[in-house]
This record gives structure tokens, C-alpha cells and sequence, in this order.
């Protein structure tokens, strides 16, 4: 009985190895083979911490080096829902796939049955036997319509719920790269925001004085109601500043908890804020080549693992054509008595192989076959739009980063220089050679440079992250080379 059970495994191990899914190839990338350049007039920004690694090799601790905002980014890899959620889907795509790679070997039960049955003379008549009650005792093993693989059918959907196993796999690291820029992002806009709101209290504050000392002046006959009524929609025009920069920061930071997974407030040991203009608060990183996209961006690799899925498909849809045979069998003992189950002469055995060969199905495994290319060609063309996003979302990080520090470096110049026209405007108001007009539209301008300056610092910072998300960064906490093993490499999954 266990010879004859080993043979029939050992036979279906060697039947299994075959598939008949077509050969895949890789499609080619529809890219160019190099990022464009930035815009003519505008120099290529350099790689100020002369880093040469690939971004998907640099820890977002070493790229974000805002210790709050490493903080906060820590906390959302352990509290977020949808990462939570998405690492959830693995494990599913795991338990279907294990399902799935079952089919390839046999399922072997034991089994163990009693009959009670009682015979009538008509029946005892048609049959050898005797009218009256008989007991059956019956204890064995069996295998029960155990599929024999010849064509690879089974193999081939093996091989596709494994693809799409490794898919959501890659999900998870795409969901989890998306997540670290989501919350560096939403921090800075939270920052810009904190920024600009302190920018115009102080503002406020400050023409609320000056407003007070034009009253003073008006009712002194030293200046116009024309004066004291400019000075007072300043003042207005700041506290509405004030109120909609403090609306827009409370609604950036329940944003941003959302994507920490719990309130702000209750992180121990956060540390306190960095200001926009820190030029360590985040480094730079090299573009390097489009080729490097297929290898860095987990979303393209989970694009060409749903695309191996619908080519592994092809085969099972393939080896419909052919002929089926499933395997029953069972060995064991069978008696009238519990007690003589295992005596001589007791063993007994079934071997009932059955094959089913389509003829004539109107058509529908030939629609099967036609509906797994078509889907094969999607997933194909699924496959080429996601490296031309990712290429496109490089490029735009590209183009604008040259231009972003130019835009920084300028609105510097517009707010010294506004700053400059202030101080002079408001010495010439004091030595009476010009009005208080002159002061006011300065003041107003002033406070314009700043908070255009403080937004264009956040457009800066917002592209540097862009860029290290589309070149695959944001996957691995630290360098390879310092942490050996870190989370988010591929398993390995016995096929």
C-alpha cells in the first residue's frame, strides 16, 4: 500500500514540470534612453553632496534629515492604515498562491468508514450474499481526483497566482514609497504654512502699531484721514492673512495625521521643527539612467509581475485543449469486524484513472485562449504606461529642479531687495521728504517677498522629494551597507 501511494507521488512530480505559456519577453521600454535637460537658460542644479548611489539605495533617514520629520515617517510606517492594509494583501496573495501550488501534488487522506445495512431476499436474490444485516469495517489511504499534469495546465496557474503574489508584494513597497514622500510633503506643508502664519501675526502686530501711532497722528492734525484709513486696511488685510494661514496650518496637520496614523501631539520625544531655509533639512541625489527605473520602481515591477501572471495564464488556457486525467485511488482494509480490519487476506485496493477529452464545447476554449492574450496585451500595454509615467515623473523632477533654485535664489533678491525699499521708504517718511503712502505700499510688498519666498522654499524641498520617490527612494530606512537584510527585500517563495 505505502509503495504503491510513494510511486504514484514520484510519477506525478516528474508529470508536473512542464507548461505551455509562451515564452516571455521583456517589451523594450518606449522611453528615450536619456532624461531631458532643463530648460534652455537654465544650468542643470548640481548634486551638492556629491552623492553617486542610486536614490532606491539611500535610507529616507539619510535623505530626510529633519529629525521631526524622521520621527514622524517612522511613526507612519507602523500606524498607517492603508500601508497596514496593503501589507495585508500580501499575506492574502500568499494564502491564494499556497492554495493554487497545492493542485501540483497529490492530496492523500486516510479515511476510515463503518456500513450497517440490512439485505432483503429480493436483493439477496440479484447478488452472492445473504438476506439480512451485514457490517462493513473499512480504514485506508486515498488520493481523490488528483489531476495528472501532463500539459502544464496546472503548472501554468501556479505560476500565475506566484506572479501575482510577487505583484502585491511590489504594491506594498510602491504603497509604502508613496507614503514617506505623502507625509514629507504634507510636513512641509504644515511648516510653510506654520511659517507664513507666524510671518503675518507678526505682521498684524506691527501694523496694529503703527496703525495706533497714525491715530495718534490724525488726531494730533499731523496727518490725513486718507493715511489713517490705508493703515487700517493693512491692519485688516493682515488679519485676514492671519486667520487664513491659521485655518490652512490646522487643516495641513490633521492632513498629516492622517498619514502618521495617530495624533501628533502623542509621539514621545518629538523633536521640535526646522525652518524651510535649513539647507541640511534634506539631501540631494543624482538622476541616473532611465534603464535603472525597470530595476528601482517597485510599481514597474509590479506592473511586469501582473504581466508574467496573464503569459502564465496563456498556458493554462493552452493546455485546455488537450486532454485531462485525473487520478482516484485508494489502498487499505477492509472487514465485517473491527477487530479483523488488519488480518490476512483483509487488504484491498482501487485504482480508477479518468480521462476527459473536449470534443465539442461551442467555442469556449477558444474564446478562454482569446480572452488570456487580450489580456496579456493589456497587461503589456499596462507595463509600457507605467515606465512612461515613471519616466515622465523623473523628467519633470529634472527639469524643474534647475529652475526651482533659481526661482529660490531670485525671490531672495526680491525680498532683501523689498526689504531695502522699506527701510528707505520709511527713513524718508521720518526726514519728511516723501508721504506715507511711500511706507505703506513698501511695508505691503515686504510682507508679499516673504511669503512668496517662504512658499518658493516649500516648492524646492516638495521637488527634491519628488525626485527621490520617482527614482524608487523611500523603501529602506538606512544604506544597505549599514543595515544588512532591511525590510523590503523580496522573499523567497519555493515554487
Amino acid at each position: 500500500m505505502t509503495k504503491t501511494l510513494t510511486t504514484l507521488l514520484l510519477v506525478a512530480g516528474v508529470l508536473t514540470g512542464c507548461t505551455l505559456a509562451p515564452h516571455y519577453d521583456r517589451p523594450a521600454p518606449p522611453v528615450a534612453d536619456s532624461f531631458p535637460t532643463a530648460p534652455e537658460g537654465y544650468a542643470t542644479a548640481e548634486v551638492k553632496s556629491g552623492e553617486t548611489r542610486r536614490a532606491a539605495d539611500i535610507g529616507w533617514r539619510e535623505f530626510f534629515r529633519d529629525p521631526r520629520l524622521q520621527a514622524l515617517i517612522a511613526t507612519s510606517l507602523e500606524n498607517n492604515r492603508d500601508l497596514r492594509t496593503a501589507a495585508l494583501r500580501i499575506e492574502e496573495a500568499r494564502a491564494l498562491y499556497q492554495v493554487q501550488r497545492a493542485d501540483l501534488l497529490p492530496t492523500v487522506n486516510a479515511n476510515g468508514s463503518y456500513t450497517r445495512a440490512r439485505t432483503t431476499a429480493a436483493q439477496a436474490a440479484t447478488v452472492l450474499g445473504q438476506a439480512g444485516v451485514t457490517e462493513v469495517y473499512q480504514v485506508g489511504l486515498g488520493i481523490s481526483s488528483y489531476e495528472l499534469d501532463f500539459f502544464g495546465r496546472v503548472r501554468s496557474l501556479s505560476n500565475a497566482a506566484l506572479a501575482q503574489y510577487f505583484a502585491t508584494e511590489e504594491a506594498r513597497r510602491s504603497a509604502q514609497i508613496s507614503l514617506v514622500s505623502e507625509v514629507a510633503k504634507a510636513y512641509l506643508a504644515e511648516r510653510s504654512f506654520a511659517e507664513q502664519y507666524d510671518l503675518a501675526r507678526d505682521t498684524l502686530k506691527a501694523r496694529e502699531s503703527t496703525y495706533g501711532l497714525a491715530k495718534q497722528r490724525f488726531e494730533a492734525g499731523a496727518t490725513s484721514a486718507l493715511d489713517l484709513r490705508d493703515n487700517e486696511s493693512l491692519v485688516a488685510q493682515a488679519r485676514v492673512a492671519a486667520a487664513q494661514l491659521a485655518r490652512q496650518r490646522a487643516q495641513a496637520q490633521n492632513a498629516l495625521e492622517v498619514l502618521v496614523g495617530k495624533p501628533i501631539g502623542t509621539i514621545e520625544n518629538l523633536p521640535a521643527p526646522v525652518r524651510l531655509s535649513d539647507e541640511h533639512i534634506i539631501s540631494d541625489i543624482p538622476a541616473g539612467l532611465p534603464s535603472d527605473l525597470l530595476e528601482q520602481r517597485p510599481d514597474i515591477r509590479q506592473a511586469e509581475q501582473l504581466l508574467l501572471s496573464a503569459n502564465a495564464n496563456i498556458g493554462a488556457a493552452r493546455a485546455a485543449f488537450f486532454p485531462r486525467i485525473t487520478l482516484t485511488a485508494s489502498a487499505g482494509t477492509i472487514s465485517p469486524s473491527f477487530s479483523g480490519l488488519f488480518d490476512a487476506g483483509t487488504r484491498a485496493w482501487s485504482f480508477a484513472p479518468q480521462l476527459v477529452l473536449p470534443i465539442f464545447d461551442y467555442g469556449r476554449n477558444l474564446s478562454n485562449l482569446d480572452l488570456a492574450n487580450v489580456r496579456k496585451n493589456i497587461q503589456i500595454a499596462n507595463y509600457e504606461k507605467t515606465i512612461q509615467t515613471a519616466f515622465a515623473e523623473v523628467a519633470d523632477a529634472l527639469v524643474a529642479r534647475g529652475t526651482l533654485e533659481d526661482q529660490v535664489t531670485g525671490q531672495e533678491e526680491v525680498r532683501n531687495a523689498e526689504q531695502a525699499r522699506y527701510e528707505l521708504a520709511r527713513l524718508r517718511f521720518r526726514s519728511g521728504i516723501a508721504s506715507y503712502l511711500d511706507e505703506l505700499d513698501a511695508q505691503r510688498q515686504l510682507f508679499t517677498a516673504e511669503q512668496a519666498l517662504i512658499q518658493a522654499r516649500q516648492l524646492r524641498l516638495n521637488n527634491a522629494i519628488d525626485l527621490y520617490r520617482s527614482l524608487g527612494g523611500g523603501l529602506q530606512e538606512s544604506s544597505p551597507v549599514a543595515q544588512q537584510g532591511t525590510p523590503g527585500q523580496q522573499g523567497t517563495v519555493t515554487q
